[in-house]
């Protein structure tokens, strides 16, 4: 019986004391998890990501791009949604991608436009909520000369692409 007495004393003493959890440091934690994840989380439905070897115009423009067809040109060549249509040569398009009448006209890139305007007026018709807009982002490297980039714009504004917007990076 003596021991269950020093059993129960213990458990008094052992009641009586209270503890406190420290969650500071825990606290503080998540506060940095919460502002990283906030910090790194995009809003923006459109993600543009630009190839390595391209170099984007720097810009202070605030606008979020919108979900549109993306016509990337580079150094090497000029792509419709990651397919390339018009090969450089050497820095300059091919005499066989140039109209003969008109020389700020790319025949081989209208078609490709032509060909993705078709589809995308085809399910404007079929879906009522989407309609053709005609918009385009273009991504240029900076080093491309402005001549080469008005060929581009002059020809996407001919396959109905008319609303040209040039993709840059922001200064952050």
């Amino acid at each position: 019986m003596a021991r269950r007495g020093g059993f129960t004393k213990y458990m008094d003493r052992r009641l009586s004391s209270t503890f406190k959890i420290q969650v500071t440091s825990m606290v503080d934690m998540f506060v940095i998890l919460l502002v990283f994840l906030l910090k790194s989380y995009s809003t923006s439905p459109v993600n543009i990501t630009p190839s390595d070897k391209l170099q984007l115009a720097v810009s202070t423009s605030t606008k979020d791009p919108v979900d549109v067809l993306k016509l990337v040109v580079s150094k090497v060549g000029i792509f419709v949604e990651d397919k390339k249509i018009v090969d450089f040569n050497q820095g300059a398009l091919d005499v066989k991608d140039v109209d003969a009448a008109d020389t700020q006209f790319i025949r081989t890139l209208y078609n490709e436009l032509d060909e993705q305007a078709k589809k995308a007026r085809k399910i404007a018709s079929v879906n009522e909520e989407i309609e053709f807009d005609g918009k385009v982002i273009m991504q240029a490297d900076r080093s491309l000369p402005y001549e080469l980039l008005r060929k581009v714009m002059y020809t996407s504004m001919m396959a109905g692409y008319s609303d040209v917007k040039i993709a840059v990076v922001t200064k952050d």
